[in-house]
């Protein structure tokens, strides 16, 4: 082994044992119950709430996916991506967040199926049973793209078995979330979003100078054919230069919705210990967001150039333009031990990101199983003891669900986020927003809507898109649109909400 690889694997075990040792600290102050499990007491302050949700939102997405993404096609799809997420980042924060908080603390919600359930007076639960099935749908594949990302670091740097890296990193994770629950998810996304940035200045400031200066990165990317163009994409491994019109555009700002729907942001604001703070987890959520993508997109360019210098080898897929981040670190560690243990924080940012979406992902899908499944749609009475057994349990079913699913190294991190993340958006997004801003929402409406857009999403993914031309647009938008048009249709004609589901909205909306 080398040199360099010895200082990354020491720098990578440091953080592991780092991240395992707060976990277990926190477990040790956690409450004893289910809102101390899975909202850490309602005791979250403003920048550990900021920072938890967009590191827990980003995945391995935003140092593997974006980077991939922007070295293969140019700056277009990133971009507007990257723009559409950072608005939607902005207003979920504005429309969402202080209502959410303060409406859950009203019904004592403590999961968003539970929420959702209680808002609109679900006696028999069918809205708990859909919306925990949906969070289960998703978040497996969803989950799976991190432990993908896990195995995919170290076969890449190490040549390490995929599959014997993707197990030993899901380990870890279900670990740590199993000992401290939300808390500990919380804090230590807090951590790994800090990691995450130090990793993405290092390699950024790393990759320009292997790739000869800022004016070589730039004289390359202005060399390829539509590549720095918002209304072109390029296609490197043929060279084929493509429009990226104003629909395409539109569908993929689209990103941006899916923010209102997604349970592991929304529980974030749920778990917030004062409503005033807010305003300053809303500033500091957007600014990072916007920034870490920008540069994260900038990675993907640098990369490129480095191919076309020789210094990395070019990569002919999206799923190895992935890779891009692990090479530059790889070269990073071949400097020196002082460089490989900078390198080794790199792969940890890049372990980061996996982990604080992971995390946060199967603390979700638990509350879902054991407290709505179980308990509320079942009706099996558990002890506090046992629900919080049951909840670990559950974790680790999903944990072993999503490795069996990420058990191919060519799947494609950037794929597997966007289809989750158009299946929460779409099903979850406009349910949330109706029912914190729209009066007259009833169960009748919620329960078609979902069933209608989640339909939408998987129709839309694999008919309707295949046919290309105008219908290849993101499902995320005709998902979500179908969700708004059904909720407010069948509520209609289903005699709207009752008077005291709306004297409870007015009550709630009277506080903001």
């Amino acid at each position: 082994m080398t040199t360099g690889n010895v200082g990354i694997i020491a720098a990578i075990i440091s953080y592991m044992c780092f991240i395992l040792r707060v976990g277990y600290t926190i477990s040790k102050q956690n409450e004893k119950s289910s809102e101390g499990f899975y909202l850490g007491g309602r005791k979250l302050g403003p920048f550990v709430a900021a920072m938890s949700a967009e590191a827990s939102d980003m995945s391995s997405w935003l140092l593997m996916g974006l980077p991939g993404v922007a070295y293969f096609t140019g700056l277009a799809d990133a971009a507007w991506t990257a723009i559409g997420l950072g608005i939607g980042t902005y207003l979920n924060w504005l429309l969402v967040a202080k209502r959410l908080r303060a409406y859950s603390i009203k019904l004592d919600a403590i999961t968003v199926p539970d929420f959702f359930s209680k808002r609109f007076h679900d006696s028999k639960n069918i809205i708990i049973l859909i919306s925990s099935v949906i969070i289960v749908v998703f978040f497996v594949p969803y989950t799976a793209s991190g432990f993908k990302a896990v195995g995919t670091l170290f076969s890449t740097l190490f040549g390490f078995d995929y599959h014997a890296a993707m197990i030993a990193g899901a380990a870890i994770i279900i670990t740590y979330t199993i000992l401290g629950g939300f808390l500990a998810v919380a804090t230590i996304d807090l951590i790994q979003s800090i990691v995450m940035s130090i990793a993405l200045l290092i390699i950024v400031a790393f990759g320009i100078y292997t790739a000869g200066g800022w004016d070589a990165v730039v004289a390359n990317a202005t060399s390829v054919g539509g590549y720095l163009s918002l209304t072109h994409i390029t296609d490197v491994s043929t060279g084929v230069v493509s429009d990226y019109g104003f629909l395409k555009i539109l569908s993929t700002l689209a990103w941006g919705l899916g923010y209102f729907g997604m349970p592991h942001v929304l529980v974030r604001f749920m778990a917030m210990s004062d409503g005033e703070d807010i305003k300053l987890s809303r500033r500091v959520a957007t600014s990072w967001v916007f920034v870490s993508m920008a540069v994260a997109i900038l990675i993907g360019f640098v990369g490129n150039a480095c191919s076309a210098n020789g210094a990395i080898r070019t990569f002919r897929t999206n799923a190895e333009a992935e890779t891009t981040i692990i090479s530059l670190a790889h070269i990073l560690s071949e400097n020196g031990f002082a460089l490989a243990l900078v390198a080794g924080i790199v792969i940890a940012g890049i372990l980061a990101c996996t982990m604080s979406t992971a995390d946060s992902q199967l603390l979700v899908a638990a509350s879902a199983v054991s407290e709505n499944l179980i308990q509320d749609f079942f009706k099996v009475k558990l002890t506090q003891k046992q629900s919080m057994t049951a909840a670990r349990a559950v974790i680790i079913a999903i944990a072993v669900i999503s490795v069996f699913l990420a058990w191919n190294p060519n799947s494609s991190v950037f794929t597997i986020v966007s289809f989750a993340w158009a299946g929460f958006g779409a099903t979850f997004g406009p349910v949330m927003l109706l029912a914190l801003f729209y009066k007259d929402t009833n169960k009748n409406g919620v329960v078609a809507g979902m069933i209608a857009s989640g339909v939408t999403v998987f129709a839309w993914k694999f008919l309707v898109k295949p046919l290309g031309g105008i219908w290849n647009i993101y499902e995320l938008l005709p998902a979500f649109l179908v969700g708004v048009v059904v909720i407010i249709a069948v509520s209609k004609l289903t005699g709207g909400a009752s008077r005291e589901i709306k004297a409870e909205f007015s009550e709630i909306s009277a506080r903001k």
